[in-house]
């Protein structure tokens, strides 16, 4: 009996219906990976700073029956990037520093956080304040702050920039006498020209809420913020009535620096937005429901000013929100939980919840600042998100590393780019982020760097960088944080 043979015909055939199959699936696995339109620009120049004159005048310029009537509207400022505090100096320049502060900043915050399961000596780590709805600019200081705004100290107020800072507590600006100031854009405040200035006794419940504080020989409270770039601020604790626009905000505790030293540049302080006791929202949370929320815009595309509210018009109808988790031993970070990132439409292999969670010593965790530029993750998350979008961005020609950028590309003489999709996975929250968002100009030759950076700390911070165009929602009584797309229109 002879043995059976194979039939060649049949077995071409199946071959030809096998590599369909795979060049199928392979056309089915490029067709559901999502990518989204880059607009290739050029590093941004100095945003031009103008305020809306009510945020520029004193308020005694104002008609007390108008002040009231204006005062049951939306409450918001302006915001602005530091960068328009600059002059005569280039956009390379700018980015430059940039990211200089931003080393600084990280290094700050994941110094104060690593330092929650030791004992201190002496004052902690600063923190700033940032106020009711106004105009916001960013990168003000080195390790302080990425975006100001302009209010009003005293009575009669007097109009100064001040630093709005999610990473900080303390409410301070300079003050005369100075044993040492730096300077700033307008003339260092006064206190004996303001009827409303009040130096606070050490013995009161407010000095007692300062992580340490002083006492001088006339009795009066002392404080003292330290910041991890070494700068620091030292003075008088006090309360001040703060003016935002028309709205008046009274006996505000804050620090009157009389000597104040290191990288500060422009401003005359900071205004804290953190969790802790003695930031703004915690001093004056009744006044606007506790609730706030800002919108940072794109500087490369768009000329419109930032912006913060105060209030129940802070609450975007469109935000999602996720759960604002508790550090026990540290209260000033906004922590949320990160449950995943996606590239391209699939799950990142490696990201997981378990790399973010906060220990029993209060490290680890992910916060949500808005004085960092470049979001940071722990290492293994990054390596993990900067493969898989390597992997995606395959297409693209690939340019030299850059300052703390490992992944850049080429993008010279095109106009735009299809690159991957990212998304920031928060529990009950899916973040998509615009391709701005993560694909930043890094010169005016074209070279593009993915927006992300790895941390040997356990920290984890999304930064502004990744939150410009959400509006970003801080319901401090729902105890939760919001994003809203397209928040800034």
């Amino acid at each position: 009996m002879e043995e059976a043979k194979p039939n060649k015909a049949a077995l071409l055939s199946f071959l030809a219906f096998f590599l369909s199959l795979s060049a199928a699936a392979a056309a089915a696995a490029t067709s559901n990976f999502q990518t989204q339109t880059l607009t290739v620009n050029t590093l941004p120049h100095p945003p031009i700073l103008s305020w809306p004159e009510s945020e520029s005048k004193s308020i005694s310029d104002f008609d007390p029956a108008e002040s009231e009537a204006e005062s049951t509207a939306i409450f918001s400022l302006q915001l602005h990037h530091i960068d328009a505090l600059s002059t005569n100096t280039t956009p390379h320049q700018l980015f430059n520093l940039r990211l200089q502060r931003d080393a600084a900043r990280v290094h700050a915050l994941t110094s104060i956080a690593a330092a929650t399961n030791r004992t201190r000596a002496g004052p902690r780590s600063p923190r700033s304040v940032p106020g009711f709805s106004s105009s916001v600019i960013s990168g003000l200081a080195q390790g302080s702050g990425e975006y100001f705004t302009r209010l009003g100290v005293g009575t009669p107020a007097r109009y100064v920039y001040m630093v709005l800072d999610t990473g900080s507590d303390v409410v301070w600006l300079q003050c005369a006498p100075c044993r040492k100031c730096y300077q700033e854009a307008d003339p260092v405040f006064d206190p004996s020209k303001s009827r409303t200035f009040a130096k606070i006794p050490c013995g009161a419940p407010l000095c007692r809420r300062l992580d340490s504080p002083g006492c001088n020989r006339n009795k009066v409270c002392q404080y003292q913020v330290s910041y991890g770039d070494g700068s620091f601020t030292f003075g008088d604790f006090s309360t001040e009535t703060l003016t935002f626009r028309r709205r008046r905000v009274a006996r505000v505790a804050l620090g009157c620096g009389h000597d104040n030293e290191g990288l500060f540049v422009g401003a005359a302080g900071l205004l804290g937005l953190g969790r802790g006791r003695l930031s703004f929202p915690a001093q004056t949370g009744r006044r606007f429901n506790q609730k706030f929320s800002y919108c940072l815009v794109d500087r490369s595309a768009s000329s419109k000013p930032s912006s913060i509210v105060f209030g129940d018009a802070a609450v975007s109808r469109t935000a999602r929100f996720t759960p604002l988790l508790k550090n026990p031993k540290l209260d000033t970070f906004y922590y949320v939980e990160l449950i995943g990132i996606s590239v391209g439409g699939t799950a990142v292999r490696g990201v997981s919840a378990s790399l973010f969670r906060i220990d029993a010593t209060g490290n680890g965790g992910v916060i949500i600042d808005s004085g960092t530029s470049v979001t940071r993750l722990t290492r293994p998350a990054y390596i993990a998100l900067r493969d898989a979008y390597r992997a995606g961005a395959s297409h693209l020609k690939r340019a030299p590393e850059f300052s703390l950028f490992d992944t850049c590309y080429d993008l010279s003489g095109q106009t735009s780019v299809q690159v991957p999709k990212v998304v920031l996975h928060f529990r009950g929250a899916d973040v998509s982020l615009p391709a701005s968002n993560y694909m930043i100009p890094v010169d005016n030759s074209g070279s593009f760097c993915f927006a992300f950076a790895g941390t040997m700390s356990g920290l984890s911070i999304i930064g502004n960088i990744q939150q410009q165009g959400f509006r970003v929602v801080y319901d401090l009584a729902g105890s939760r944080v919001g994003f809203a797309e397209r928040g800034c229109e």
